[in-house]
């Protein structure tokens, strides 16, 4: 497997996620969500709940599935390495959280589903979640996204923010992100094959009929998808169904969707060029810089203590109703 020492994120990050992400970032009412994300949630007891209920991998537990992963670290050069964690969930499904102290949590569902070739497409995926600094947005976007309408008056008006588009944006923002991960993936593995068995599996996989189901049928049904789109109402058909038009907007792109940007991917040039070595570096040695810039820890605390304010004056006018 190919090693990309000192790669950049953006030297593989879609341009989908870029401008979907720049899009999120300029709307109003972000700056806000921003700190009352740091203030009520933030990171830490994500960790602590992961290291209380889950088991921590490492040399001496789950010990093939920490080798894959640090082969993954490896490749993607990533420093510090990120905690691991299987949680015994059945459903097959992985997620990374975290900037500070990063980690992945891998259901323990995966591990009965997947083979280890797909087994480390998954962790490549998250891996490449870290790597372009998507964790802290995701857990922003979950929390937000669950509480928004619950808490928005204690929240200074946070629901309102349904109704600036800002929701949408986070939704909007997720499903590309998906793709630059799969890229990361796709760079690890260096074979398109085992990602996308993966990808197939997480929509439909089974280990008890795995010899009746084929990954050139579900190419094909790939294939068939995008066709669809020769008819402009399939067209409209596809937005609100992953905007909502079924109850719920989507927090991930189809997977047939995702098959077909990662051919289109895995046959570019940009693909190739970054596979014999001509990439975009990051100027700092490993991919994840957890140590905070010091003017960049200064103008959090600052909105921080800005929140705690805004808090106190609105428990004093209360009071004095």
């Amino acid at each position: 497997m190919p090693t990309y020492t000192g790669i950049s994120s953006d030297a593989f990050r879609h341009p989908l996620d870029r401008e979907a992400e720049e899009t999120l970032r300029n709307l109003p009412g972000f700056d806000l969500l921003t700190r009352k994300f740091v203030e009520f949630v933030y990171e830490r007891p994500q960790f602590v709940y992961h290291m209380g209920s889950s088991i921590e991998v490492g040399p001496r537990q789950y010990s093939t599935v920490y080798q894959i992963f640090r082969e993954c670290v490896r490749d993607l050069d990533i420093a510090p390495e990120p905690t691991l964690f299987i949680s015994q969930t059945p459903m097959a499904n992985a997620y990374s959280l975290g900037q500070d102290r990063p980690s992945i949590t891998l259901n323990a569902g995966l591990l009965d589903l997947m083979d280890e070739a797909e087994l480390q497409t998954v962790i490549a995926h998250e891996l490449g979640h870290i790597k372009c600094g998507h964790t802290i947005l995701i857990q922003m976007a979950i929390w937000a996204i669950s509480t928004a309408t619950y808490i928005g008056e204690l929240t200074f008006g946070l629901g309102n923010f349904i109704g600036t588009g800002l929701i949408y944006a986070f939704y909007e923002w997720r499903r590309k992100a998906e793709l630059s991960a799969d890229r990361a993936a796709l760079l690890v593995l260096d074979d398109i094959h085992p990602v996308m068995s993966t990808m197939m599996k997480m929509a439909g996989g089974s280990h008890k009929y795995a010899n009746e189901v084929s990954l050139n049928e579900f190419i094909r049904q790939s294939e068939r998808y995008q066709d669809l789109d020769r008819d402009s109402l399939n067209q409209v058909y596809k937005f609100l169904l992953y905007n909502g038009g079924q109850g719920a907007m989507l927090s991930h792109p189809f997977p047939v969707d995702r098959l077909s940007y990662l051919q289109e991917w895995w046959q570019s040039e940009e693909y190739r060029q970054i596979r014999s070595g001509n990439y975009q570096k990051s100027p700092v040695e490993g991919a994840v810089d957890v140590n905070a810039k010091q003017e960049e820890a200064d103008a959090l605390r600052r909105q921080v203590e800005e929140l705690q304010r805004e808090i106190e004056q609105a428990k004093q006018r209360r009071s004095q109703l």
